[in-house]
């Protein structure tokens, strides 16, 4: 991973959570966890570093078109 510190992926970074099968950016660091938020924002969730993989470019921009996409269908 870009920037990572024995395994752990740095501020910023947008990662892969397995364990979950979610998409999201690192926030922070808290014990063991890393803290990751959605790439559109909203809630975060602690996860486990070993779970964790880097977002290639083409995953990256299609979790971004695709969340602008869902937001677009919302009303309002």
């Amino acid at each position: 991973m870009s920037g990572d510190v024995d395994g752990i992926p740095a501020v910023g970074e947008a990662v892969h959570d397995s364990a979950c099968d979610r998409v999201g950016r690192v926030m922070g660091h808290v014990g063991p966890y890393v803290q990751l938020r959605p790439l559109a924002g909203g809630r975060e969730w602690d996860a486990d570093p070993g779970r964790l993989r880097p977002l290639t470019q083409d995953e990256l921009l299609s979790a971004l078109v695709a969340e602008v996409n869902a937001r677009s269908r919302q009303p309002g």
